[in-house]
């Protein structure tokens, strides 16, 4: 283990200071940990040094002794673990500029999402680059704000290293964050990214003024297919009923505050054209570049999704919101 300078407790390298890297940073605070965070733009590092605050969670304050450096070096040197917390499509390009400062050390994988073009996982990149396979991921229902306002919340923590889920576990798990543990990190990172898909179509249903009742039915049939493309990827059809699973696709598919969801809301409620194409070029939707992502996934793998290929026709191609519904009755 590494401890700080104290001798007491484990130092933790967050990669990323955005909404939810600077939560996962208040929980590891909170828990003892010598937590310094990493961003690329040494501004906000600074501003995250003084005022102690993140633009993304208004109203919380992170604790003082949470240290941020542009520095991947200054960040990496010492840590007991790192944390991704970064977007995605950056992982990559970090890793291999991080790669001589953290080779030998586990990778906690907090990202969601696929990589575009190569289709790769976030697991799938850090194995790539770094060569290693000491890799976990968590995923689960927990919107930055709630973990960051400390309300109990439920993530599953996917890894095969016996070592790495107690050093995990023992930074994280308090009186109101859990973490439920289980070897599937596939299955766990698909979870993570389709349901920003599936939040897109349930936005869409509630846009268009469909009762709970379709909701629910929707979310039990998009279930069913994330199951199958979990099974077709070589993952436990089972991680769908984890806190990965059912836990974050309920969350995001029924919250206003989901990105993805409130997209879907303004196709379904018939939104102009104008007002689409301004909430995209002002707001990062996850859902909108998973899709094209899951799409070739199921295509290599020869996995149906009905689902999904009917949210691609809405967005892309010639089909309408209110095929949605007729969709859910006839599915087989």
């Amino acid at each position: 283990m590494m401890y700080n300078e104290k001798g007491d407790y484990m130092k933790i390298c967050v990669l990323g200071a955005g909404a939810y890297g600077s939560a996962l940073s208040i929980i590891l605070s909170e828990n003892g940990n010598d937590v310094t965070m990493w961003t690329r733009f040494e501004e906000e590092a600074n501003r995250i040094n003084s005022d102690h605050t993140c633009p993304k969670l208004p109203g919380v304050t992170l604790p003082s002794d949470i240290y941020a450096t542009s520095s991947l070096k200054e960040a990496t040197d010492g840590a007991a673990f790192i944390l991704i917390a970064i977007p995605t499509a950056f992982v990559s390009e970090t890793l291999k500029d991080a790669k001589e400062y953290i080779k030998d050390k586990p990778i906690v994988i907090a990202s969601k999402g696929i990589e575009q073009d190569s289709c790769l996982f976030v697991s799938d990149i850090v194995e790539k680059i770094l060569d290693t396979d000491n890799v976990a991921a968590f995923s689960g229902p927990s919107f930055a704000i709630d973990v960051a306002n400390k309300v109990p919340v439920g993530l599953t923590l996917a890894c095969k290293h016996r070592e790495t889920i107690d050093l995990v576990t023992e930074a994280f798990c308090n009186n109101h964050f859990k973490l439920r543990v289980c070897s599937d990190i596939i299955g766990t990172e698909i979870c993570g990214a389709i349901k920003n898909v599936i939040a897109i179509a349930a936005g869409i249903l509630d846009g268009m003024g469909m009762p709970e009742s379709t909701s629910a039915m929707f979310i039990t049939e998009s279930v069913h297919d994330i199951k199958a493309l979990i099974k077709g990827l070589g993952g436990n059809g089972d991680t769908i009923l984890s806190f990965a699973g059912f836990g974050d696709l309920l969350l995001t598919a029924t919250s206003p505050k989901s990105r993805n969801y409130s997209f879907g809301h303004l196709i379904g409620s018939g939104a102009s054209k104008s007002e689409i194409d301004e909430y995209i070029a002002s707001t990062t939707i996850e859902g909108l570049y998973t899709l094209k992502s899951v799409h070739q996934l199921m295509e290599t793998y020869n996995v149906d999704m009905p689902i999904v290929n009917l949210i691609e026709g809405i967005i892309y191609g010639d089909k309408k919101p209110e095929d949605l519904v007729s969709f859910l009755i006839e599915k087989p």
